[in-house]
């Protein structure tokens, strides 16, 4: 999962990035309004961090013009200023949770995994695929209740086919979704990471399939007749 954090504090900015990428999100993070503003107009993420107290331009002016846009991207606002004006005006303009500074990092953690399931469309931590059991919280997957042992790298590509079951994902969509910025992810690299997660799966009846020149799909198919099931 891909996260665009949008704050002006140094200190508060890397402690956040290096937290969320201990957890395995792939984490971008901007300075000021207009930066966010860019990135929000021409990059896919899965949630946005946003501080309100922005530079450049407005917390509030970059969520108001995201949602002009249509764009549905959960977002979590961070400010300083925790006023019930402020709260009502941000959740008013579209923002899906809020939290005041301070705030307890685990906390933010546990509404950044709530955020990143509702906009995956469910509001569920466990996720199930046939005999694939994917818990959201604890990042952990389980085939016949014997658990993975997967890469962070692994776990993040497993995510994105889950949340997009039988429908094609592209190349281009799992470095949008995978990558952060300044990293340097050849196709060959995604087909070696997809190869990985396919030989630790199928052996549970779960299949990568491979739509040359499109991408790939999760579906289900049975091990002994290799026939995909509905």
């Amino acid at each position: 999962m891909r996260i665009l954090l949008a704050e002006d504090d140094s200190v508060l900015a890397d402690g956040l990035t290096r937290s969320l990428r201990q957890s395995g999100y792939a984490i971008d993070c901007v300075k000021n309004g207009q930066e966010a503003d860019a990135a929000l107009s021409t990059q896919e993420f899965d949630l946005l961090i946003l501080d309100l107290g922005l530079p450049k331009m407005s917390g509030l002016d970059v969520l108001r013009r995201l949602r002009a846009r249509a764009s549905l991207l959960p977002v979590l606002i961070l400010t300083a200023a925790d006023s019930v004006e402020q709260r009502v005006n941000g959740l008013d303009l579209g923002a899906d949770d809020y939290m005041a500074k301070p705030f307890a990092l685990s906390e933010l953690e546990a509404r950044v995994r709530a955020l990143t399931r509702r906009g995956q469309g469910g509001g569920s931590a466990i996720v199930r695929h046939g005999p694939l059991t994917y818990d959201q919280v604890g990042r952990s997957a389980y085939i016949h209740e014997q658990m993975l042992e997967l890469s962070a790298r692994e776990l993040g590509l497993l995510e994105i086919l889950l949340a997009r079951s039988g429908r094609l994902v592209s190349k281009e969509q799992l470095v949008d979704h995978l990558c952060e910025w300044g990293e340097e992810v050849s196709n060959n690299a995604i087909e070696v990471y997809v190869h990985r997660l396919r030989k630790k799966i199928e052996v549970g009846g779960i299949r990568i399939a491979t739509v040359r020149g499109l991408g790939y799909c999760l579906e289900k198919f049975n091990p002994g007749t290799g026939a995909e099931t509905k």
